[in-house]
């Protein structure tokens, strides 16, 4: 029987090594397939591992676990891990979705443990539960309030020529990565920037940006038209151009409503 796998996503290192190694003590046969430090690395790594299980930190930063979720669906089981219990619970149970909460006591984790191998090994296999929007958005609501209002990047910095611009972020059509450099593609023009598509990710505004696929972040104010595409994936049109931008599974449900 091949073994089980995971993914356990946590920004605190030592906390993260102590999830690993509680489930290994547990769970020996589980393989724990990679750890990932925020939700994107998280989302970045189940599209290339795809294991049965994703432990998701809530509070991370940039992406944070309830958007790694978003992504991730139902193609795995979502086990959340939280510091704050009190308002997660309910949801939690409304949706028949499992958590764990921080410092992570080993007998609760253990009754995780069993109710994951009794769905992992039932013949046939039901399908992973997924999160309803309803439960991720109040999850997500209740993050806020914990959190505060954040500060988003409200200019990007570019040279153009021998000239550096201060391009205002609501100006920007989208930013496309390559090896080295990011591009970033405004309504005056084109630059090269040093910024990474990982940092500008986390530091846009989530309600006005989103990274559609590992190299591309677009504004979604400027996005004309979605058109799905081979493997669940897809791509966008931006308004006023003629180039079309991929968009990787995990982020189709983004234009769910287009």
């Amino acid at each position: 029987m091949t073994p089980p796998t995971a993914l356990v996503a946590d920004d605190e290192p030592l906390l993260r090594e102590r999830l690993v190694a509680i489930l290994g003590r547990l769970w020996p046969e589980l393989q724990i397939v990679a750890t990932a430090r925020n939700g994107r690395e998280a989302v970045e790594l189940f599209d290339e591992l795809e294991p049965q299980i994703a432990f998701l930190d809530v509070h991370m930063p940039g992406m944070n676990g309830i958007e790694a979720a978003r992504c991730i669906g139902a193609r795995a089981e979502l086990v959340f891990v939280t510091a704050h219990e009190q308002y997660a619970v309910e949801a939690f149970r409304q949706e028949a979705i499992d958590y764990i909460v921080k410092p992570f006591d080993e007998a609760r984790l253990a009754e995780t443990v069993r109710r994951l191998r009794e769905r992992l090994q039932s013949a046939p296999a039901p399908a992973p539960a997924a999160l309803s929007t309803a439960a991720l958005d109040t999850l997500a609501e209740h993050l806020r309030g914990q959190l505060g209002r954040p500060q988003y990047l409200q200019w990007i910095k570019a040279s153009v020529g021998s000239t550096v611009r201060l391009i205002p972020v609501e100006q920007v059509a989208y930013f496309k990565s390559d090896t080295k450099y990011t591009l970033v593609v405004w309504e005056g023009g084109e630059a090269l920037i040093r910024k990474t598509i990982r940092e500008l990710a986390d530091a846009l505004d989530p309600a006005r940006f989103a990274q559609v696929h590992r190299a591309v972040i677009v504004n979604l104010m400027q996005v004309q038209q979605f058109n799905h595409g081979p493997h669940d994936g897809g791509e966008v049109l931006i308004k006023g151009r003629g180039e079309s931008l991929p968009v990787s599974r995990s982020f189709v449900h983004l234009f769910r409503q287009m």
